[in-house]
Parts: structure tokens; sequence; C-alpha cells
């Protein structure tokens, strides 16, 4: 099971992108659940999901809408969420060094 980090940052998320907050919360409990021991194993569940540097990783959710930037580092069951927002406006951030902050 994965520890994601800061489940604050996703509810914040969640409240200023009211239409993918099912979507994030699915997202959320479907990856508490997950046992991943690597990418690999990650993108056998989820085909769309990228992995960019620094052990980032970017999920599309709602189809491609929304894109969602976490760091996972599997040695430590770990995901950090580091950004969220839409598809257009993921086209604009440098993925590898997109920090989270508080809106």
């Amino acid at each position: 099971m994965f520890n994601i980090i800061i489940r604050r940052t996703l509810l914040e998320y969640c409240k200023n992108f009211p239409d993918a907050a099912t979507a994030l919360s699915e997202w959320y409990f479907e990856l508490l659940n997950c046992d991943f021991a690597n990418f690999n194993e990650l993108k056998k569940v989820y085909g769309n999901a990228s992995l960019v540097g620094d052990d980032r990783v970017v999920f599309n959710i709602m189809g491609n809408k929304y894109r969602l930037v976490v760091r996972v580092v599997f040695e430590f069951i770990a995901i950090q969420i580091k950004w969220f927002g839409t598809h257009s406006d993921y086209d604009k951030i440098n993925v590898s060094t997109i920090k989270y902050k508080k809106q």
C-alpha cells in the first residue's frame, strides 16, 4: 500500500477543480491499495502513465482533460503530489521541476 504524502494537497485540488474531484478521489483510493515494485508494474495497470524523470509520473485524469504529476518512490512506497491542472496548463510547465504551490 502506498503512502500518499499530504492528502490535503489532493483535497485542495478537488476544491479548486470540482469537476475533477471524483476522478481525483478515485485515483487516490486506487493507489492507496496498490503494491507496485517499479514503474513497469504501475504501467501495466495505468497504461497512460508516463515516467518523466526524477521519479515523476504523469497520470491522465478524466481521460485527457487533466494531468496529475506525482513523484513516486517505489523503494519507500511513497507518492508525493507535485502538480495538477488542465492539459493545456500542463503544456506550459516544466514537468521535471514543478513544485506544489498552495493556490
